[in-house]
């Protein structure tokens, strides 16, 4: 491939995203104007043995399941539960409600994998509440999209699952590799809120006295191991499972979606409209994920048959960046994507161009997609088109402004920027789980 052809295709990519075309026919049709170019008509018997290979990948049959488990545990209302008895708990410090907000979101994303699923729920539940009892509205807004987030990072994610079907690597292991990312950012996000309510104790209030009577510490406590027991139960029988060897991550995710629908029935919310709105959501974010995922098949067969990859390696060599050069230009990348797509979309683009070079440069892939996924995070969060953003500005009540929200989230942008950094140079954080487990 020639670098005029590179030069061509990249600014297509970026007309046909900036134009506001779906990023799936964006990636596709790039890739049929490089096969007619480079290989003519046959490109298309490429295509088709490409989607072929996709659609015959078992890892992927996790991606619907796990969606169909998250949308029967958002069906069965245990966040509801399990926020109420929790913030009686942590509500009598200063920053307590904020963090029953993270503590509640990271079991929650624990048991989902969807973001917009964690933010909206989470955002229904609790944002009332928060400003009802003094919280700054900046620091509100960013507390429910900083803890709806981490459905993308702690797993069961579909996002990792993707990704590790992308770098052809183990999902069970890119599983486990995240964990620790994940509690790691949930905790330096109840730290943070702990030091800004101490600092400023009026941001971040204790509920009153009179609240705290309505129910008693022991009351409490009964109702949160009722509420906190189920998911718990579910995130040990998805992820207890893959880490022993005893399921595949695919196997686990069936089982996950079996569990989720019989807390549906535990808790009373069990309803064949139920059932059938579950199944019908599932399906169709299954297939945009799948559509897109076709396209960027097409798009990475062509790019590295006619010699793209070769192209960018020697542009990279020509800078001189070396090994952590590329690094941190895939990072910065992606950051920078972040404001203006969505993690399918920065995966579809960033992966087939950055994963032979660091592939070559002796990276683990494990670890290197752990921290990518850790960076994903912030394109939920970054302006002007952070997906949590539209969200928790659709359920904002009258006076919590846009300003507002983009106020509170950047800490919260700083503070994953933060974790990317801890795990870069501290990779055991990553990997001592996966290098324990028997999947």
């Amino acid at each position: 491939m020639s670098n005029l052809l590179v030069l061509v295709v990249f600014l297509g990519l970026f007309v046909g995203l900036a134009s506001g075309h779906p990023i799936s026919f964006v990636l596709g049709g790039l890739g049929v104007i490089m096969g007619l170019t480079g290989w003519g008509i046959s490109c298309f018997e490429i295509f088709v043995n490409t989607t072929f290979g996709l659609m015959n990948n078992y890892t992927l049959v996790a991606v619907p399941l796990f969606i169909l488990m998250a949308n029967f545990l958002t069906a069965s209302n245990v966040a509801e539960g399990l926020f109420e008895s929790v913030r009686f708990l942590l509500g009598r410090i200063r920053g307590g409600l904020g963090l029953a907000v993270i503590l509640v979101s990271t079991v929650f994303a624990a048991c989902t994998g969807v973001v917009g699923a964690s933010v909206v729920t989470m955002g229904l539940l609790s944002i009332t509440p928060l400003l009802k009892y003094g919280y700054d509205k900046g620091l509100t807004a960013g507390i429910i999209c900083g803890g709806g987030t981490l459905g993308i990072l702690i797993p069961p994610s579909i996002m990792l699952v993707v990704m590790a079907a992308a770098a052809q690597i183990s999902v069970g292991k890119l599983f486990l590799a995240a964990i620790f990312p994940g509690l790691t950012l949930s905790l330096c996000y109840s730290l943070y809120i702990l030091f800004v309510c101490w600092r400023h104790p009026e941001m971040g209030p204790a509920i009153s006295k009179e609240e705290l009577e309505k129910i008693s510490l022991r009351e409490g406590l009964w109702k949160c191991l009722v509420n906190l027991l189920p998911p718990l139960l579910l995130v040990v029988s998805v992820l207890g499972t893959i880490y022993t060897g005893m399921a595949t991550p695919t196997e686990a995710s069936g089982m996950g979606a079996f569990i989720a629908l019989l807390m549906t029935v535990a808790y009373r919310r069990f309803s064949l409209q139920m059932l059938r709105d579950s199944v019908y959501d599932a399906a169709k974010t299954t297939g945009m994920c799948l559509v897109i995922m076709i396209g960027a098949q097409a798009f990475t067969a062509m790019f590295l048959g006619l010699g793209g990859d070769d192209v960018v390696k020697r542009a990279i060599a020509f800078l001189g960046l070396g090994k952590w050069g590329i690094f941190i230009l895939m990072n910065t990348v992606v950051f920078i994507l972040g404001c203006f797509l969505d993690w399918m979309g920065i995966v579809s683009i960033v992966l087939p161009i950055f994963l032979p070079l660091v592939r070559e440069a002796g990276f683990e892939m494990v670890w290197i997609m752990a921290v990518l996924a850790t960076t994903l995070q912030t394109c939920f969060l970054t302006p002007p088109f952070g997906f949590a953003l539209f969200y928790i500005r659709g359920i904002a009540p009258e006076g919590m402004t846009t300003a507002d929200i983009y106020r509170g989230i950047i800490p919260f942008v700083v503070i994953i920027l933060f974790v990317v950094a801890l795990i870069t140079f501290f990779p055991e954080i990553v990997m001592w789980l996966p290098s324990r487990a028997r999947a």
